[in-house]
């Protein structure tokens, strides 16, 4: 991996900051933030960022990782949602010539308005809440990110890499358009406040192409809903109800690509999905 040369970036005193301005961090936002410098740093050398890359970053804050991401790219571009948070930010930020800061909801934009050119970095630190559907917007966009750092919760992160036998919705999302690893472990002493959990940081490395052919994605993702939807059910019987077929249908659907029938949705590998779902269209 290789190392980037960050020069000292002072610490910004949390507790102190937000004291002064008489803000209390928003549980409804997950507002936990980042504070340990070491650690900051250690997010933008994972990420691998280098003086040609653009970044996204969500979430920023107080400009805690956001100094640090300028530091080492070419341009960051920073989406805060806390209109109580967005002058503080401002004025952390204003004196770094290659952040444009932006005030809105992430989920409202098209990334494309946002990033001219696909092959962006994004870097964010996310509650569990919006994880899913901040991925999925990011990854179903037009101008798709080369990489995405998440610093998520520790268990959202093992959810995201899981493989077939303990799959889950969140993964499938995730690994049908790149390869997500666990990159280090975060503890709660470095966050304020501090979150009742551990994080991780998770990169995801996009593929050029979505594992599944783009025409078959909407299906995927109807055909993986209902087969989660109620997990505990067989695939017969969680396929019939979510996708409107008969039990006899979706029996043939399955055997017709080696899969019985009796399984369950976690126990399925994405090449499986792919067959299903390829089927399905036939």
């Amino acid at each position: 991996m290789t190392k980037i040369p960050l020069p000292p970036i002072p610490p910004l005193d949390i507790p102190f900051i937000l004291r002064q301005a008489e803000i209390k961090p928003s549980k409804g936002l997950g507002q936990n933030f980042l504070s340990d410098p070491n650690i900051l740093q250690k997010i933008v050398q994972a990420a691998n960022i280098t003086t040609t890359d653009r970044v996204m970053e969500i979430g920023p804050g107080l400009g805690s990782l956001t100094r640090y991401l300028a530091n080492a790219a070419k341009e960051v571009t920073a989406i805060e949602i806390d209109r109580k948070l967005f002058p503080i930010l401002t004025a952390h930020c204003q004196h770094f010539q290659n952040i444009k800061l932006i005030l809105g909801d992430i989920l409202e934009f098209d990334p494309a308005e946002l990033m001219t050119d696909p092959g962006y970095i994004v870097a964010a630190n996310i509650p569990y809440y919006i994880t899913s559907a901040i991925i999925r917007h990011l990854l179903a966009s037009k101008c798709k990110p080369a990489r995405i750092v998440l610093t998520v919760q520790h268990e959202v992160a093992q959810r995201i890499i899981a493989k077939a036998g303990d799959m889950n919705l969140l993964a499938l999302s995730v690994q049908v358009y790149g390869t997500p690893n666990i990159l280090f472990r975060i503890p709660s002493g470095a966050f304020y406040p501090p979150p009742t959990v551990d994080s991780s940081v998770v990169s995801i490395e996009l593929f050029p192409e979505p594992f599944i052919p783009a025409e078959h994605l909407d299906r995927f993702f109807e055909m993986t809903r209902a087969g989660f939807q109620q997990k505990r059910k067989t695939l017969r019987n969680s396929l019939s109800s979510g996708l409107k077929l008969s039990t006899q249908r979706v029996e043939e659907l399955l055997r017709s690509v080696d899969i019985d029938p009796m399984r369950r949705a976690e126990t399925l590998s994405l090449d499986e999905w792919k067959m299903l779902v390829a089927a399905q269209g036939n």
